[in-house]
């Protein structure tokens, strides 16, 4: 059993629903490298875990398909409470979200062969219909701790646009055996800028668009007046 998977055991009288999930996740990682997301991997990781057989039907309904999402959201996770204690309001706006994405990466680094496994099970229906969210799920979480607080259109531009970026990175990431992952960095940096000047143009042509609708209406409304 790995150190991972041992810290992660969940107290048989004091676990929450949230323990018991990471639990299983964490006992499973370790042979998806070799065995990738089969059918019996829940159930061989609640044994490992020492969790009830029940109780880990209960945690993922879905069985290992449902083991399999939850990874995501269980990094996102991990890449809150990080997020939480980097002093961000120090960096720009470009280069908090990078930290975000690089935090991510590095949460997921000892599972890089999972990742990898992950999007090959999941990239067919119904799993593959769910990536996207769980992408913008992501790309939320950043946008919120770089401090954007856009309502508007503006909210769902940043949110798209770094979607792609998070999903072209990751994509990048899992053929980089550079060192320290130096090639992803360069990657991502360059992906952000490409992002912020579309973002930038968007802005500009939502700018525009808004002030001649604005001078329309205000057209119409004099024509009625006279």
């Amino acid at each position: 059993m790995s150190a991972a998977s041992r810290s992660a055991r969940p107290s048989q009288k004091s676990s929450t629903a949230a323990d018991v999930r990471a639990a299983l996740l964490l006992a499973a990682l370790p042979d998806v490298a070799f065995d990738g997301w089969h059918e019996n991997l829940l159930a061989d990781a609640a044994q490992r875990a020492g969790i009830d057989a029940e109780a880990a039907e209960d945690a993922f309904p879905d069985g290992t398909r449902g083991l399999a999402l939850y990874f995501s959201e269980w990094a996102d996770e991990e890449m809150r409470k990080k997020l939480a204690h980097e002093k961000l309001a120090e960096l720009r706006v470009r280069d908090r979200v990078a930290r975000g994405v690089e935090i991510r990466l590095e949460i997921l680094t000892p599972w890089k062969a999972a990742v990898s496994s992950a999007l090959s099970y999941l990239g067919t229906p119904p799993g593959g219909l769910l990536l996207p969210a769980h992408v913008w799920r992501t790309a939320d979480i950043i946008w919120q701790a770089a401090g954007d607080t856009a309502t508007d259109y503006n909210r769902y531009t940043k949110r798209f646009l770094l979607s792609g970026v998070i999903t072209a990175t990751i994509l990048y990431w899992l053929g980089d055996d550079s060192a320290e992952h130096a090639d992803t960095r360069a990657f991502l940096a360059r992906r952000i800028d490409n992002v912020l000047k579309i973002g930038k143009a968007t802005g500009t042509a939502g700018g525009k668009i808004k002030s001649t609708i604005k001078n329309a209406l205000g057209g119409l409304r004099g024509k009625k007046k006279a």
